[in-house]
């Protein structure tokens, strides 16, 4: 059984001793509490954004930021900072831990603490609970030359009435029972099928494959409105690597030459085998490996 996970970072013993930003105030973590009543953690609504901090600038932090807002816009969640607002508490949250490269913050805003714990959002206290965390934190450098085992769940991705992933909410209940499955069949993160039986995303990671040259990534009609997912795309355009979105299945999936996975923490990640099924000859495949160093020079510097 596989120990770590595609979002598992090399250890830092620096994050022991980093201040949270929390509701106005930077606290050592063990402070960082909130109440059993706040709705993020009773009920697990309010929404978040992960952001990485590499030389000395919050990467892509005003899409990140956007998506963050509308998010909040959808769940009619007063977050009561605006974005310029939220910029700065980010950054202060860097400065007062000293960081200039290699963190990961987690920016989460619930509705606040509510007067009783029940979904009803009349409840709530009318104070939104805003919490940043900045961690030392760069990908694990084995799992970036190794690659990812996948293995699919039955569990799918929803359709956006039933639970739009698109919204980055705190719940992630059905995304964490996939990778439970996942674990148990020894792999590193849960590969999931849309409500149709197309290839739709990982639990946590968008996901790409590679065939005859062409970079293939679902429709994203069922998948995490990722901003990584979204610049990797962008970026075949731009160099002139064929990529498309559409349906493809497993048995597609099965006789890739290569395939990724996307998200903020890890850019571009190489997956060595799903199902069992080693993708291709080599980790990483020449298309994801040059995709990856792009990206990592584009959005990660060092800049000139």
């Amino acid at each position: 059984m596989e120990t770590k996970g595609a979002q598992t970072p090399a250890e830092d013993p620096r994050n022991e001793k980093v201040l949270i930003w929390l509701n106005g105030r930077l606290v050592p973590r063990a402070e960082a509490v909130v109440s059993i009543f706040d709705a993020g953690f009773g009920l697990g609504d309010g929404v978040w954004e992960g952001i990485r901090l590499s030389h000395g600038r919050l990467v892509l932090v005003d899409e990140h930021l956007k998506r963050l807002y509308q998010g909040a816009s959808t769940i009619a969640l007063d977050i009561g900072v605006d974005q310029a607002g939220m910029r700065r508490i980010l950054e202060e949250t860097c400065a007062g831990n000293g960081m200039e490269h290699g963190a990961h913050l987690r920016l989460m805003v619930t509705r606040g603490e509510k007067r009783t714990v029940h979904q009803d959002p009349r409840n709530a206290l009318g104070r939104p609970t805003i919490a940043v965390t900045a961690e030392y934190k760069l990908p694990d450098p084995e799992i970036k030359r190794a690659g990812l085992k996948l293995a699919t769940s039955t569990f799918r991705c929803s359709t956006p009435d039933v639970f739009d992933l698109r919204l980055n909410s705190h719940s992630r209940l059905n995304l964490i029972q996939a990778l439970l499955q996942a674990i148990q069949a020894g792999a590193h993160e849960a590969l999931m099928l849309d409500p149709l039986g197309f290839v739709s995303s990982c639990n946590s990671t968008n996901f790409f494959i590679v065939r005859d040259g062409a970079v293939i990534t679902s429709t994203g009609r069922f998948c995490f409105k990722g901003i990584t997912r979204a610049k990797v795309i962008e970026l075949c355009a731009t160099v002139g690597v064929p990529c498309r979105q559409e349906d493809f299945t497993l048995a597609e999936v099965y006789t890739a030459d290569e395939a990724f996975v996307t998200g903020t923490f890890g850019g571009l990640t190489p997956v060595a085998a799903v199902d069992g099924r080693p993708m291709g000859a080599s980790r990483p495949g020449p298309v994801t490996a040059r995709l990856s160093a792009l990206y990592d020079q584009t959005f990660l510097g060092p800049w000139a």
